[in-house]
């Protein structure tokens, strides 16, 4: 044969191998994007940082399928800093994880995600679960709404919490979990068992604050202000430097109408816990409320520098900038809001 006809037999064959190489890899889908290993402690670092990009590289993460549940549960303790329709639709997908822990971190999420006319549809199937633990962790995110919110759940939810209540009624020498029994009891107005409970508490830990604080809450719904005010007196006067219990005397004073005391209180708690960003947002309302704007803005200011990501503070500084017609400030705000997550709803009302 001719050396010319093997020339063309050859240039032939190298033809039909780069048609077919063409034609594989047009029909084999493309596989999904390797990424690095470094790329999980990034995202949730630019999450909690409230950095630009942080909403889209927080939902590639929740999207995959090769975290382990304690990362994954990590994830969802930022999220509700990023809500979107997206963000929800992850979560929902969640509470049908395998692992409890995962099905738990969901359930919170979606608790600080969703207004609480539509929490019960989304976390009312999860009362039937087949974990305790996520039984319990749903009763919590459900509590406190009244009962045409909750629906169609109320019976599921009342059979839960009384399980609820049997099983921490079953450890009395775990303090904590007295203290969640009385809050449990304080929800029904079961008085009795919730004065109970927290005795049972503070016979264990006679220090523990969250009994201290429950113990008020408690006197308070009963009418016995002035007993309510003593607890915190007695507590205040043996640690006089706890942030926690001059908080809890803000909020009371609050609750009393008495805010230019509380004011002073709130103050206090914010200078010995200056990183705690309940207290401080807790303080600018409050200042708000006295008609102390400028004042209640640079608190606001002051929590978002130290926490970027707190999309709470950052409405409420819009909200109080849009009122005092500050707009060249909302416009930044916004902007760096966009940044973090286009989809965020509030992004939807402009100025």
């Amino acid at each position: 044969m001719p050396r010319r006809h093997h020339a063309l037999i050859a240039i032939s064959l190298l033809a039909l191998v780069s048609i077919g190489v063409v034609y594989l890899r047009r029909d084999t889908p493309p596989s999904p994007p390797v990424l690095p290993p470094h790329s999980y402690a990034k995202a949730l670092r630019q999450a909690h940082d409230g950095q630009p990009g942080a909403a889209r590289v927080l939902y590639q993460q929740l999207q995959r399928d090769d975290l382990t549940a304690i990362r994954r549960a990590a994830l969802y303790s930022e999220l509700p800093n990023y809500p979107s329709p997206q963000a929800l639709k992850l979560a929902r997908l969640d509470l049908d994880n395998d692992d409890p822990l995962v099905r738990r971190a969901a359930i919170a999420s979606i608790h600080r995600l969703l207004p609480p006319a539509q929490r019960s549809l989304v976390l009312g199937p999860l009362l039937d679960d087949d974990e305790q633990s996520v039984r319990f962790a749903a009763v919590d995110a459900l509590l406190g709404l009244d009962p045409d919110a909750i629906g169609l759940y109320f019976g599921p939810l009342q059979a839960a919490l009384e399980q609820y209540q049997q099983t921490l009624q079953q450890q009395p020498d775990d303090a904590e979990a007295q203290v969640h029994l009385a809050r449990l009891y304080l929800h029904e107005n079961d008085y009795v068992q919730a004065a109970k409970a927290l005795q049972r508490s503070l016979a264990v830990a006679p220090d523990n604050l969250d009994a201290l604080a429950t113990q008020v809450r408690l006197l308070e719904r009963q009418g016995q202000h002035e007993q309510s005010r003593e607890v915190l007196a007695k507590a205040l006067a043996l640690r006089p430097d706890s942030a926690f219990l001059q908080y809890e005397l803000g909020l009371w004073l609050n609750r009393h109408e008495q805010r230019e005391y509380a004011l002073l209180a709130l103050s206090r708690a914010v200078e010995l816990e200056p990183d705690n960003t309940d207290y401080r947002y807790t303080l600018a309302v409050t200042l708000h409320e006295l008609d102390q704007a400028d004042a209640a803005q640079k608190q606001l200011e002051t929590l978002l520098s130290r926490q970027p990501a707190n999309r709470r503070a950052r409405v409420l500084l819009i909200q109080y900038w849009k009122e005092t017609g500050q707009l060249q400030n909302v416009q930044v705000l916004l902007a760096e809001l966009e940044r973090q997550n286009p989809d965020d709803p509030f992004l939807q009302q402009g100025l």
